[in-house]
């Protein structure tokens, strides 16, 4: 599903316009960016958890040339799946 068929489903499920659904979307998404850059967890009760990982300063290598890299520490977002997700997932008989 890409983001055109998730509000389309979502206008679909809620009995709203698609420009209103989309609006609810972007917000959406604007608000867990917004909480996210502020260090701030989003906790969507049984469907999952966002967060920022810090990931630390590394070595690698090119895998190109073989050579050794420094690879910069860095801040990642993460996502936990909620119980009430996982066990959706189970029930798909997959």
């Amino acid at each position: 599903m890409n983001k055109t068929e998730l509000i389309d489903r979502m206008a679909a499920e809620a009995s709203i316009t698609k420009t209103a659904a989309s609006t609810a979307y972007d917000a959406m998404i604007d608000g867990i960016i917004t909480s996210l850059k502020q260090g701030d967890p989003v906790v969507l009760t049984g469907f999952g958890r966002f967060h920022v990982r810090e990931r630390a300063a590394r070595k690698g290598h090119n895998p190109k040339t073989g050579k050794s890299i420094d690879i910069k520490a860095a801040k990642v977002p993460g996502f936990k799946a909620g119980k009430m997700l996982k066990d959706a997932i189970q029930d798909t008989g997959r």
